[in-house]
C-alpha cells in the first residue's frame, strides 16, 4: 500500500546541493524555481538512532516518513532586484540534520515539502540549535510581548490530527539545545489536499515565519468515490496514461529582512558588506511590507523563472500563502514585453507590468480552498490569498510563450493594510509548444475533466461524476465533508476581533475583549458537538484560523445586510468572498474595512468537533497580531452525558 517514503525537498534551507538553483542559459534574467525534487528518506527508528541503522529497520516502519531537521541560523543570500545584487542574510531556518557540510549561500530559505498518504505517519524531529535565549520562560511581564525568538515548535496547518502530546501540539516550547519529535498520525480517511507547516511558539511566530521557516505538506489520496462515499480528486486528475497531471507547489513567502543604518535604525537598504536579519518586531506592522521594497518569493526565489509548461496541458498549481501578514492576489498574464527583470524596484513594478504583461488575464479553475476540494470548479482570473490560505487551481497556459505571475492590485478592503496595493511581479513561467487552446479556457477545462472521468472513474460512479461535470463542473463526488445542516447544530459560539488603542500604556490585540492568557481556557467544547460560529471584527480586518477541525462557510453578510458569499455576488469589486458559500476552509478573512464597528461584516460558519480531544488555539493569522495577544485557547473534551463536559477524571 505504501510504495515509498518520499519527502520532496523544495530546498530545505541548508539541505542538499541538488536543490541549489542555477541560472538558465535561456533565461539569464531570472532564477529557476523548480518543483521540489524527490528524495528517499529512511524510516525513523525509535529515538535518535544512527542513520546507518535505518535501512535494516525499513520493513518494520513501512508507512512512516521521517524528517530530521535542525533549527539554526543560516547564512544565505537573497537577490535584490532593486540593487541588482544579492543581499547577504543571516536568518533562522531549517537545515537537514543529516548534512555535515551545509549547503551553499544559494540554497533557498524554504522548508522541505513533505509528501504523505492517508494512513501514514509523519515523524519530524526538531533539533533546536539556536543560541540560548534569556527571554524564554521569563516570569512576570506580558506573555503578549514578543519574546523567546530562539525557542520554537511546529504547527501542521490544516491537518486533521491529534493536537496533544507529540501530535500537532503548539503549546510546547522547544528551547535552545532541546530536540523533540512530532508525530502526525494521518487518518486513513484524511482528505487529500494542500497543507503546510510553520513554527507556532507564541511570542516568536511572526519573526520565525518571516525568516522563511515554512514548507508545504501534501497529502496524496487515491480513494475512488462510490455511490455512497466521496473520494479524492487525485483519482480524477490523471493523464491518459494513468499518471498524475503535472503540478507545481508554490510556497509564497514574504521574507522581510533588514539591516541597520549609521544611527542603528532599521533600514531596508542593505549595503555591500552588511548582513540582513530579522531580530525585531519593529519590522512588522501596517505598511511595513510594501515600504520594505521586498518581493514575495516563490519557493525561496525572488522573481524566479519557473520550469516550463506545455501549452494546452492541464496542471495543478498548489498555492500556499506562507507569509506573515500581507495579502496576495494571484493573477496570470501573457508576457508581451522584453524588459529585463534583474533591475526592478518594487515601486516600479506596476509600470513594468503595464508595459510587459499585457492587459488580459488567464482564467484558471479553482478546485480546492485550504486543501479541501470544493463542490464545483470555479473559474477565476484572480484568487485572493490571505496569510495561511491555500488555493489549488487547474491551470492551462493556452499558447506557447512567457507568462507573468502577478500579485495584482485589489480593493483596499481586501488588503491587510486597508490600502489598495500596487501590483508586484512574482515570477515568470514559459509555455513551450503543445496543443494551443484557441477557445474559452473554461470550456476546454470542462471537456478535459469529462474525458478524465470517462477514463478514471469506476462504472458505478462514472455516470454521476460526468453528469456533475457537465452541470457547471460540479465536484460533489469529491467534497471531503458533508454539509452541516441547521438541524445538526448543537451549540453557538461568538467571536469578535479588536485592537484596543484607547487604553493608556499601549495597543492591545484582543479577541472578545481580552488579550491572550496562556493559563486561561477560553472555550471548552464537547467532542461530537456541532457549533455555529458568528465571527466579526470591530477594528480593521483579520484572518481567523482555528486548528484541527475545518469549518463550513454558511453566509457572509456585509454592513448593509447583503449576503455576498454566493457565486456571482458583488462585494463592491472585492473578489474574495463571492463563491465561498458552503465552502470548507480553516482560515478566513473577517472583514471590516475601517476602524468603525458599524462597517464590519458578519460571518457565519459551522464546524464539527470530531475524533480528537485536547487543547489547541484559534487566532488571527496576521502573525504579529497573534504574537501580541490575538489568540485563544480551546479545549475539546468528552461530554458528560447530561449536556455538559467532563473535567478531569472525577
Amino acid at each position: 500500500m505504501f510504495a515509498s517514503h518520499k519527502i520532496a525537498l523544495s530546498g530545505v534551507a541548508g539541505v542538499l546541493s541538488a536543490t541549489t538553483h542555477v541560472l538558465s542559459a535561456a533565461a539569464q534574467e531570472t532564477r529557476a524555481v523548480s518543483n521540489p525534487p524527490a528524495y528517499i528518506l529512511e524510516p525513523v527508528a525509535k529515538g535518535r538512532a544512527k542513520l546507518e541503522t535505518f535501512a535494516q529497520d525499513r520493513a518494520t516502519f513501512l508507512g512512516e516518513v521521517l524528517l530530521d531537521m535542525n533549527v539554526t541560523y543560516l547564512d544565505r543570500q537573497i537577490y535584490n532586484p532593486a540593487t541588482a545584487r544579492y543581499d547577504r542574510v543571516r536568518l533562522r531556518g531549517y537545515q537537514d540534520a543529516r548534512q555535515t557540510d551545509p549547503s551553499g549561500a544559494d540554497t533557498p530559505l524554504v522548508g522541505p515539502t513533505i509528501d504523505v498518504r492517508p494512513g501514514e505517519t509523519v515523524r519530524i524531529i526538531l533539533n533546536n540549535m539556536l543560541p540560548q535565549d534569556s527571554t524564554c520562560g521569563i516570569g512576570g511581564g506580558s506573555a503578549n510581548t514578543p519574546h523567546c525568538f530562539n525557542g520554537t515548535n511546529l504547527h501542521s496547518h490544516g491537518l486533521w490530527v491529534n493536537p496533544s502530546g507529540n501530535g500537532d501540539n503548539v503549546l510546547v516550547s522547544i528551547r535552545p539545545g532541546v530536540a523533540f519529535q512530532y508525530e502526525y498520525n494521518i487518518p486513513a480517511d484524511h482528505p487529500a489536499g494542500t497543507f503546510w507547516y510553520h513554527p507556532h511558539l507564541h511570542g516568536s511566530t511572526a519573526l520565525q515565519v518571516s525568516s522563511g521557516m515554512s514548507g508545504a505538506l501534501i497529502i496524496r489520496g487515491d480513494r475512488m468515490p462510490t455511490p455512497t462515499e466521496t473520494g479524492d480528486i487525485d483519482r480524477l486528475l490523471k493523464q491518459p496514461d494513468g499518471s498524475d497531471i503535472a503540478e507545481r507547489v508554490l510556497v509564497l513567502q514574504q521574507i522581510q529582512y533588514a539591516c541597520t543604518d549609521s544611527n542603528g535604525s532599521i533600514t531596508y537598504d542593505c549595503q555591500p558588506g552588511q548582513v540582513g536579519g530579522i531580530e525585531s518586531y519593529d519590522q512588522f506592522g501596517p505598511g511595513t511590507w510594501p515600504a520594505s521594497g521586498r518581493f514575495t518569493s516563490i519557493n525561496g526565489q525572488v522573481l524566479g523563472q519557473l520550469p516550463p509548461a506545455v501549452a494546452g496541458s492541464v496542471e495543478r498549481w498548489r498555492m500556499i500563502h506562507a507569509g506573515v501578514r500581507d495579502t496576495i492576489n494571484f493573477e496570470i498574464r501573457r508576457k508581451t514585453g522584453t524588459a529585463a527583470l534583474r533591475t526592478l524596484t518594487a515601486a516600479d513594478t506596476d509600470r513594468w507590468i503595464d508595459q510587459n504583461c499585457g492587459k488580459d488575464t488567464i482564467p484558471y479553475g479553482v478546485v480546492a480552498q485550504d486543501g479541501l476540494t470544493m463542490a464545483q470548479v470555479q473559474m477565476r482570473q484572480q484568487a485572493v490569498l490571505q496569510p495561511g490560505y491555500r488555493v489549488d487551481a487547474l491551470v492551462v497556459l493556452p499558447q506557447a510563450g512567457d507568462y507573468c505571475l502577478v500579485d495584482a492590485a485589489a480593493p483596499a478592503a481586501a488588503s491587510v493594510n486597508q490600502l489598495a496595493p500596487s501590483r508586484r511581479l512574482l515570477g515568470i513561467v514559459t509555455a513551450v509548444e503543445g496543443n494551443a487552446v484557441n477557445g474559452e479556457i473554461g470550456t476546454y477545462l470542462q471537456d478535459w475533466l469529462i474525458s478524465a472521468a470517462e477514463r478514471t472513474m469506476a462504472p458505478d460512479v462514472s455516470g454521476k461524476v460526468i453528469d456533475d461535470l457537465k452541470n457547471d463542473m460540479r465536484l460533489s463526488s469529491f467534497v471531503p465533508h458533508p454539509d452541516i445542516e441547521p438541524g445538526e447544530v448543537t451549540g453557538e459560539q461568538q467571536l469578535v476581533f479588536n485592537i484596543d488603542v484607547k487604553q493608556p500604556g499601549g495597543t492591545f490585540f484582543e479577541i472578545d475583549g481580552k488579550p491572550y492568557d496562556p493559563n486561561r481556557i477560553d472555550r471548552t467544547l464537547p467532542l461530537s458537538g456541532v457549533d455555529e460560529w458568528t465571527l466579526r471584527s470591530d477594528f480593521v480586518s483579520h484572518p481567523f484560523h482555528i486548528h484541527v477541525n475545518p469549518f463550513q462557510i454558511i453566509k457572509i453578510v456585509d454592513a448593509a445586510g447583503n449576503d455576498v458569499s454566493a457565486l456571482g455576488s458583488d462585494d463592491d469589486g472585492d473578489p474574495q468572498y463571492p463563491g465561498l458559500k458552503n465552502v470548507w476552509k480553516d482560515t478566513l478573512w473577517i472583514k471590516n474595512p475601517s476602524t468603525d464597528p458599524s462597517t464590519r461584516y458578519t460571518i457565519t460558519v459551522r464546524t464539527r468537533y470530531q475524533r480528537y480531544i485536547g487543547e489547541f488555539v484559534l487566532h488571527c493569522h496576521i502573525l504579529d497580531h497573534e504574537d501580541q495577544g490575538m489568540m485563544q485557547n480551546v479545549r475539546i473534551t468528552l461530554p458528560d452525558g447530561h449536556g455538559g463536559t467532563v473535567s478531569g477524571h472525577h
